[in-house]
């Protein structure tokens, strides 16, 4: 990679949806592993 090359930074908006999306995979699999575990109480 040369000096001159540009930054390889994704813009603001991208970045914001990647991180919330991260968040709500992230939300989704607590909440499925919370689902099993009662169903298996059951």
């Amino acid at each position: 990679m040369l000096w001159s090359d540009p930054e390889n930074e994704p813009p603001e908006e991208l970045r914001d949806a990647q991180a919330m999306m991260r968040r709500a995979g992230l939300l989704l699999a607590v909440t499925i592993v919370v689902l099993m575990f009662l169903l298996g109480l059951r």
